[in-house]
C-alpha cells in the first residue's frame, strides 16, 4: 500500500537538492568553521554564503541573521532575550494571542514567573487576531508582541502588516513566530515591520535540528546560548554546517516560484475543504481565505480524533489532529478551544496539510476515503446517535 502523506505542518521530507548539498559537510568538509586550515575555512565560507542566502529570502541584512537550532530555539532566545533586555527600561508587558505555538506560550509561563505580566488577546471565531484590539493593549510598560505570522493548526494567515505598522508607532517590539508561514508565504521583515522572526528549516523541506532567528540591527537581546564566539559572539556553540546549508539550500527552493506552487496546493485544498462540509456536521476550523495554502482543518462531530487518525493510517493516509508538539496530551486543542469550540467538538479534529510532493490523485483518494471511514466511526459510536436525536429535538 502506497503511504499518502499530509502532515506537512508537522514536518516534510528533505529534498534532494537539499541532501546533496549537505553531504560534503559531514565527509570532505567537515572542519569546525573556526579553525583556520582550509576545510575549516571552506566551512565558514558556506555559513557565511548560508547566512546570506537567508537574509536574501527575508528581505534582511546579512548580519541579522542568527543561526540556531530550530523554531523552539529562536522563539524562547527572541522572546527571553529581549524582554530580559527591556526590563531594565522598566517594560515587563508582553502582548501575544491565545492560540499561540506552545513553544511561545510556554516561554511566557516562564516568564510570568518571573514577575512578568502577558495579556492573550483572543482570536475569535475566524482564528485571527484583530489589530484594534492589540492596539488597545498596549501599555506604557510594553515592551514587545509576538503574534505568529500562521497558526500551525489552523493554517490562519494573521495580519501581520498591520499589527507591525501599530507596534512601530507605539515604540513596541514585535516578533512573529513565521516557522509554518516561511516557504508558503512571501514575508519582508523591513516592509511588514518585523523586528524578530523565527523559523524552522524542516518546515520546508530542510533538515531538523536548525533554524534561524531575523533579529533587526539595533534591537538588544540577552544570550541565551554563552560559550564560545560563534554568530557575532551572540550563540555559542560550533555551527551545524550541514544543517545550515540545507536551511539555505531549502529556503531558496520554496521561495522560488512560489505564487505557481501556491496555487496548485491551494486548489486541491479547496477541493478536499469543499468535499469534506459535504460531510453531515462537519465544521472547517478558521477563516477560509485567509490561510495557508496546504492547510485543511475540519472537526466532524461525533468523532473521536484518535481513532479516525488510526484508520486513516490503516488506509495509507498520514495526517494529524493538530500539533504534533502535543499529540501525547489527550486534552483537546488549545487553539481550537481560543477559537471557541466545546471540548467534545474539539477532540474530533482533523488536520490535513498539503506539500509541493502532494498530487491530484492523492486528493482523490483522501475524498474517496474519508467519508466512508467517518460513517463507519458513526456507526460504532452511541454518541453520534445521541448528537442526532437531541440536535433532531431542539430543531422541532
Amino acid at each position: 500500500m502506497k503511504t499518502i502523506y499530509v502532515d506537512n505542518a508537522a514536518t516534510t521530507s528533505v529534498s534532494k537538492s537539499v541532501l546533496d548539498a549537505m553531504i560534503p559537510f559531514y565527509k570532505e568538509l567537515f572542519g569546525n568553521p573556526s579553525s583556520l586550515y582550509s576545510i575549516g575555512t571552506d566551512a565558514k565560507r558556506a555559513v557565511d554564503q548560508a547566512r546570506v542566502d537567508v537574509a536574501s529570502c527575508l528581505g534582511a541584512d546579512t548580519n541579522e541573521i542568527f543561526f540556531t537550532s530550530g523554531g523552539s530555539e529562536s522563539d524562547n532566545w527572541a522572546i527571553k532575550g529581549v524582554m530580559h533586555e527591556l526590563i531594565k527600561k522598566g517594560k515587563k508587558h508582553i502582548i501575544t494571542s491565545k492560540f499561540e505555538h506552545h513553544a511561545v506560550l510556554h516561554t511566557l509561563e516562564s516568564l510570568e514567573k518571573e514577575g512578568f505580566e502577558v495579556t492573550y488577546l483572543d482570536v475569535h471565531e475566524n482564528g485571527i487576531v484583530k489589530p484594534e484590539e492589540l492596539e488597545k493593549a498596549i501599555r506604557e510598560d510594553t515592551g514587545l508582541v509576538t503574534i505568529m505570522y500562521a497558526n500551525n493548526e489552523i493554517g490562519t494567515i494573521q495580519p501581520i502588516s498591520e499589527i507591525g505598522k501599530i507596534c512601530k508607532s507605539h515604540g513596541v517590539l514585535f516578533h512573529t513566530d513565521a516557522v509554518q508561514a516561511i516557504g508558503h508565504i512571501k514575508i519582508d521583515v523591513k516592509k511588514e515591520n518585523i523586528d524578530l522572526l523565527s523559523l524552522s528549516a524542516h518546515k520546508f523541506h530542510g533538515p531538523k535540528g536548525v533554524g534561524a532567528l531575523y533579529v533587526r540591527r539595533g534591537v538588544k537581546l540577552l544570550n541565551l546560548i554563552d560559550g564560545g564566539a560563534q554568530e557575532f559572539g551572540h550563540r555559542a556553540g560550533t555551527e551545524n554546517v550541514a544543517g545550515i546549508v540545507g536551511l539555505s539550500v531549502a529556503m531558496k527552493e520554496a521561495s522560488s516560484n512560489l505564487e505557481g506552487k501556491n496555487k496548485r496546493i491551494t486548489a486541491m485544498r479547496d477541493r478536499i475543504i469543499n468535499e469534506f462540509l459535504k460531510i453531515d456536521r462537519s465544521i472547517l476550523n478558521g477563516d477560509q481565505i485567509h490561510r495557508l495554502p496546504g492547510n485543511v482543518n475540519i472537526c466532524f462531530r461525533g468523532i473521536e480524533g484518535e481513532s479516525l487518525l488510526l484508520m486513516l493510517n490503516g488506509k495509507g493516509i498520514c495526517a494529524s489532529s493538530g500539533s504534533a508538539c502535543t499529540s501525547g496530551s489527550l486534552d483537546p486543542s488549545h487553539v481550537l478551544l481560543a477559537i471557541g469550540l466545546a471540548h467534545e467538538v474539539a477532540h474530533g479534529s482533523l488536520r490535513i496539510s498539503l506539500g509541493d510532493e502532494n498530487t491530484e490523485e492523492e486528493v482523490d483518494y483522501i475524498i474517496k476515503v474519508l467519508p466512508e471511514i467517518i460513517a463507519r466511526l458513526r456507526d460504532m459510536s452511541p454518541l453520534w446517535d445521541k448528537i442526532v436525536k437531541e440536535e433532531g429535538m431542539a430543531e422541532n
